[in-house]
């Protein structure tokens, strides 16, 4: 096994008199806990040196010592004279005070929303901040003349994006990143970004889709060479296609015929990390979530959301042993316009009591409504078992919105002989029957399949097709690692796995298990099984195909017989 690589900072430059200095770590950042994958990720910062220097987005507080260290080789810090910021949030504050320390001179450029978080990460100081609204510029001289754009949306209200017409460089912060670590600065071969670049999206920007899409339109009015990111790769070569990318996506999920309204304030955070989480799980079921951070949202905007949606779901802190005030608002406006046929959802985190949480259940009871899932409480930060557990419990409060809207529209069965005769050949291709089990650190989940082929010779390889809405897609990305339990004839595994599990469930409770070379579950009563690692996967449908390649494997039952299923129709399994 190779030593992981430390952290350390790449400057590169990436247009007159500005660079980047690149923040790399292969782990997986802490604050980007909800972002499941493991491919590491930049916290790019940005570095304009002119007759006035600028530095863009100082990283959060795991990279400051090397950041700070790095930054000091480029600038004298006493000279710096602005640092822009496309959004503010506690981990970057602890950079950002120490920044001051060092250039107690310098005016930070922020949006008023992030003007007023910065009072709260600097309460005692006065502080040099100029308010960037859209309309003014900012000269730091050889034609540098700033432009800024407020992007607003419900995770990021303070979000900014700044233009500047010297080099063409669109600084976008949380706008076309992508987390992932590598030594190329720009995005040379960006079609192997793919797939990162939608789950990017799809975790951070899915649930604020309507909000993406203003931002778009308003950074259209500019003409960026480059996309300058706040992670990964910056965006040289697939600008065009990126910004389309973006664009369809945006205009996917707004366009969802079932929508949930998700409602939320969040004070350190955390609230706001498990409404990711839910929100991730509800997107992967093709069902759209309105995202409403309701301490920026007006209440006509809640009132509309609550109106026009299928469902509705509420997060709160609780503070002083009760829920903030933007919440109690919000939870007003729910009980006063939602109808009673609605489901309804309760989330949120606490440090020592929950008392919000269970205020907000409390009341939605008390007034009719039914619940999708059972409350969701988090202590402090929330774990990534935690966080799995609100996946799966968004999928399944998507799938009851799914259903009961179905019910709705009356249907009449559909005997054998009025299926297609199309589903009828498909249904006649046959599979063998396995159990796919994969892990994830704590994370652990596994579902029956029976859409398994072998792919490959040299190496040896094989496919499976893995539904978006299963609790186990998430943990079947590129270099992610599974076992295949080949099952054999008989009913006792098959029945096990047929069963629905609440979120969060064990899947293996009951059975006996041995862990694998790779970490993941092997099933004792199994045929056979295969460890594989993801080495590609492609988007068809309402399905990922996962391509693995087949690491080791062992025959369990010489004697035993491949179960298979036979089906009827080819619209379902």
């Amino acid at each position: 096994m190779t030593e992981p690589k430390p952290r350390d900072v790449q400057v590169t430059p990436i247009g007159a008199d500005t660079a980047v200095l690149r923040s790399r770590t292969w782990d997986r950042l802490k604050f980007e806990v909800e972002y499941s994958l493991q491919h590491g990720t930049t916290a790019n910062s940005y570095l304009i040196q002119a007759d006035k220097t600028a530095v863009f987005d100082p990283p959060g507080e795991s990279f400051s010592e090397i950041y700070l260290r790095e930054l000091q080789q480029c600038v004298d810090l006493q000279q710096l004279d602005y640092a822009i910021l496309g959004h503010i949030n506690p981990n970057r504050a602890v950079t950002l005070k120490a920044l001051l320390e060092l250039a107690p001179q310098v005016t930070f450029v922020c949006s008023k929303p992030g003007a007023v978080a910065l009072r709260t990460v600097f309460p005692k100081q006065e502080l040099k901040v100029l308010v960037a609204r859209g309309e003014e510029t900012l000269d730091l001289g050889k034609d540098h003349q700033l432009r800024f754009i407020p992007i607003p949306t419900p995770r990021w209200p303070d979000g900014l994006c700044t233009y500047d017409p010297a080099t063409g460089i669109l600084f976008t912060d949380k706008l076309f990143g992508t987390h992932v670590c590598a030594e190329q600065v720009f995005d040379d071969g960006w079609k192997l970004l793919d797939e990162d670049r939608r789950h990017y999206y799809d975790c951070l920007h899915a649930a604020q889709s309507r909000q993406v899409a203003t931002a778009l339109d308003k950074i259209a009015q500019f003409q960026a060479k480059l996309y300058a990111p706040g992670h990964g790769p910056i965006v040289r070569y697939s600008k065009s296609r990126l910004t389309h990318d973006y664009q369809q996506w945006s205009q996917q999920q707004q366009e969802r015929d079932i929508t949930v309204a998700l409602i939320y304030a969040s004070a350190y955070g955390n609230t706001a990390t498990l409404a990711q989480a839910i929100t991730k799980g509800i997107t992967k079921s093709s069902v759209g979530v309105e995202l409403i951070n309701c301490e920026f949202t007006a209440a006509a905007e809640i009132q509309a959301a609550v109106e026009k949606c299928d469902g509705f779901i509420i997060g709160s802190p609780t503070l002083g042993g009760h829920m903030p005030t933007q919440v109690q608002t919000a939870l007003g406006i729910v009980l006063s316009t939602a109808a009673k046929s609605k489901l309804a959802g309760v989330f949120g985190s606490y440090g020592w009591s929950g008392e919000a949480v269970d205020e907000i259940e409390s009341k939605l009871k008390d007034a009719g409504y039914r619940f999708g899932f059972d409350t969701i409480r988090a202590k402090f930060k929330p774990t990534d078992i935690t966080l799995q557990q609100c996946k799966e419990t968004g999928t399944d409060f998507a799938q009851a919105l799914k259903k009961a809207k179905k019910i709705r529209i009356p249907r009449q069965p559909i005997s054998d002989s009025q299926i297609d005769r199309t589903e009828q050949a498909v249904g006649r291709i046959v599979g063998s029957l396995c159990v796919v089990a994969a892990r994830r650190g704590e994370v652990e989940s596994a579902m029956l399949a029976s859409w398994v082929s072998q792919a490959s010779f040299n190496p040896p390889g094989l496919t499976v097709a893995v539904a978006r809405d299963r609790a186990i897609e998430p943990l079947m990305h590129t270099g992610d690692r599974f076992v295949l339990n080949i099952l054999q004839e008989g009913m006792n595994l098959r029945r096990h796995f047929l069963k629905p599990f609440a979120p969060g469930e064990n899947r293996f409770t009951g059975l006996a298990t041995q862990a694998a070379e790779n970490g993941c579950s092997i099933l004792s009563e199994a045929l056979a099984y295969l460890e594989c690692t993801v080495a590609n996967r492609i988007e068809c449908g309402d399905h990922w195909l996962v391509y693995a390649v087949v690491n080791n494997g062992k025959v369990l039952q010489p004697g035993g017989m491949t179960a298979v299923y036979r089906r009827k129709s080819g619209s379902q399994y």
